[in-house]
């Protein structure tokens, strides 16, 4: 595992200063604290940070071909790279390492570009061709590795994280003001953009190739087929089939040099994983869990009672208030951008306990996003077959009465909760109020027109533009549009977040339910199979049954809560509040101040849970001073338990 970044200028002649990349390098330290390395020649230079997981001896980057002529740098993990590295040598290819690096190297001798096609892993790398003086890079097929890119006055930058190419001479921290609808809506970006001004991030499943003096070429090279129709099966197939491949991932991903965990949260996902890398091991493994003290969302004693049906050596941390908040700034500068969600600070939590034992951990997530796990799929089938008969027999000016009713009558705010997501809430001819607003947005578009500043508020309009994308790219039943969408957006935004809050810690996370032919396989499981009642991965459920206790089996997902809610008291209501309704937030000229207001006293007297809407506005809010104030003085208050990367946060 590693951090990479890179310089590319438009002149051979124009140098790359070395001190410049040496900068954007050290910006990524926490991703690769064992070894730093760099390439310069005419007008580019790359560099790395390294993790050292495979190899640790002789896997040093940037890694070259046998005459030089070709240089990588590399983030990832190739898990096929044995069986690939066999059929190069028969192909005449020299080997200097036992690298997975330099396997993708001499594939890309072998087969230029499509050289991707043959990789089975996760990756982002940049290859630079000496000899036609071109930049090929590429990102795999679901996103598990970022890689973001500046291109502007003839140069290029390419780096693992922003925070690289802002530490390059002349790159300014600039807010995108476009971006500000989309996130108020989603928590998180679909697409190429980021918030920031010019920066961008180059898609899963897709390639850039840059000439020297030309523009970034950008092609995709994979996407996912689903809802193809296939010849009738039975379930037991899928059961089957889908167990095989399963292990196979899990059996891959246990490749490795350096110690070994699981992260464990006791949910069926994380549990499977555990349980399959147990039997392949044949040996315990450890396993890591976080929770906090407030019993009703905590997951701890579900994770021992894994661990202890699995013989695991376990361990569990318990994040407290103080600690949640102080960690905020440090961790949105991780990220780089505002964290969608409090589980964020759990996950890096859990990783810096995982590092104190091991350096590399596999993890439960992709299978709600492709295996159909979370409430919101059954509850739309649900609400879509009703809401036809609602509809037919019911008038609209009924229709409507009931909708206001529920969003503004005498109703508790969890009877007003459970209801808003139900049909009788819900405007089943406006698909985007009746899946986005209902299971995604924190403000709709259209609770964005009070919202939104006069500069802004014709922007509000376009929120749902990058989702509605996907959603019109995807085919099948109505299922697998679902998964579809949620696989090209939220999911990458997950993965985002899987990485850098691992990588804050200076740990790989492994992701075997998101094995490509795992997801390529899922892909084509009837929804009839998948769903059962309100219930989902039915298939998963089915296939993993002798490995785990039925009480895991049949366990209901939490999915990793967080008492924030319960924690918007007190004196963390009072700090939020002074935040969020300060002048300095204001003078941004993004929102309206009464329009804050108004929603910080409605959450206050309990008229209604406004909960995610305020750990939305925080974010933006903490996000903007961290990184366009560039408030050093505001990131060096967090964690004071992170000082082994102090010097890469303040520097």
């Amino acid at each position: 595992m590693c951090g990479i970044c890179g310089v590319v200028n438009s002149q051979p002649l124009d140098l790359v200063d070395r001190a410049a990349l040496a900068s954007m390098n050290h910006q990524i330290v926490h991703r690769g604290p064992d070894d730093e390395g760099f390439y310069l020649g005419a007008g580019v230079g790359l560099a790395m940070r390294r993790l050292s997981i495979v190899d640790l001896v002789s896997g040093h980057q940037p890694i070259s071909n046998e005459d030089g002529t070709l240089w990588i740098v590399y983030n990832g993990e190739i898990y096929n790279h044995a069986q690939l590295r066999a059929e190069l040598e028969k192909r005449g290819h020299k080997y200097r390492t036992q690298s997975d690096t330099e396997t993708i190297i001499h594939l890309y001798e072998e087969y230029g570009p499509g050289a991707v096609s043959h990789l089975r892993g996760m990756f982002a790398f940049a290859i630079w061709d000496e000899r036609r003086r071109q930049l090929f890079a590429a990102r795999d097929r679901l996103g598990i590795k970022p890689f973001y890119y500046l291109y502007a006055g003839g140069r290029f930058l390419f780096a693992s994280e922003i925070k690289a190419l802002l530490a390059y001479p002349g790159v300014r921290a600039t807010l995108n003001p476009d971006t500000i609808p989309e996130y108020l809506a989603f928590g998180y970006l679909s697409g190429e953009q980021s918030m920031f001004s010019g920066i961008a991030k180059l898609s899963p499943g897709h390639t850039l190739e840059l000439a020297q003096g030309g523009k970034p070429r950008i092609e995709r090279y994979w996407d996912l087929e689903i809802g193809v129709s296939e010849p009738a099966r039975a379930k037991q197939y899928y059961v089957a089939g889908y167990r095989e491949q399963l292990e196979q991932a899990v059996s891959t991903h246990l490749m490795s040099d350096v110690p070994l965990g699981i992260f464990l949260s006791g949910g069926l996902d994380s549990s499977a994983v555990a349980a399959l890398a147990t039997r392949i091991r044949r040996s315990p493994l450890q396993t890591f869990a976080v929770g906090y003290g407030e019993q009703a969302f905590s997951e701890l004693g579900y994770a021992r009672e894994v661990a202890e049906y699995l013989g695991a050596e376990h361990r569990g941390v318990v994040v407290g208030r103080e600690e949640f908040f102080r960690a905020l700034p440090l961790l949105i500068w991780h990220e780089d951008e505002p964290l969608a969600w409090p589980s964020s600070v759990s996950l890096y939590f859990v990783a810096r306990l995982a590092r104190e034992h091991v350096t590399v951990v596999l993890t439960g997530e992709g299978s709600d996003e492709t295996l159909g796990g979370y409430s919101r799929y059954p509850w739309t089938l649900w609400n879509t077959q009703f809401h036809a008969a609602w509809q037919r027999f019911t008038p609209a000016a009924l229709r409507r009465l009931v909708r206001v009713g529920i969003a503004r009558g005498p109703l508790g705010s969890t009877l007003r909760r459970k209801l808003g997501h139900t049909f009788l809430a819900r405007n089943g001819e406006d698909w985007t109020s009746f899946y986005f607003d209902n299971f995604y947005s924190a403000f709709s578009q259209h609770e964005q027109q009070t919202l939104l500043s006069d500069t802004l508020r014709k922007d509000a309009a376009l929120a749902y533009d990058k989702a509605l994308f996907f959603w019109n790219q995807s085919s099948g039943d109505l299922l697998h549009r679902l998964l579809y969408t949620d696989i090209k957006t939220y999911l990458v935004k997950l993965l985002m977040k899987q990485d850098t809050m691992s990588m804050a810690a200076s740990i790989e996370s492994r992701v075997p339910f998101l094995d490509h032919g795992v997801v390529e396989f899922a892909a084509k499981i009837p929804a009839r199979f998948s769903i059962k009642r309100l219930a989902g991965k039915q298939i998963l459920r089915e296939a993993v049954k002798d490995l785990l206790p039925k009480s895991i089996i049949g366990r209901k997902k939490m999915g990793f809560p967080t008492p924030w809610s319960q924690w918007l008291k007190g004196a963390a209501w009072n700090h939020i509040s002074q935040v969020v309704l300060s002048p300095r937030s204001f003078d941004r000229g993004l929102l309206r101040r009464e329009a804050v207001e108004l929603l910080l006293a409605e959450h206050c007297s309990g008229q209604l849970d406004h909960s995610d809407r305020i750990w939305r506005l925080l974010n933006l809010e903490l996000w903007l001073r961290v990184f366009i104030d560039d408030d050093k003085e505001l990131r060096s208050h967090s964690d004071p338990a992170v000082s082994a990367i102090r010097g890469s946060v303040t520097n």
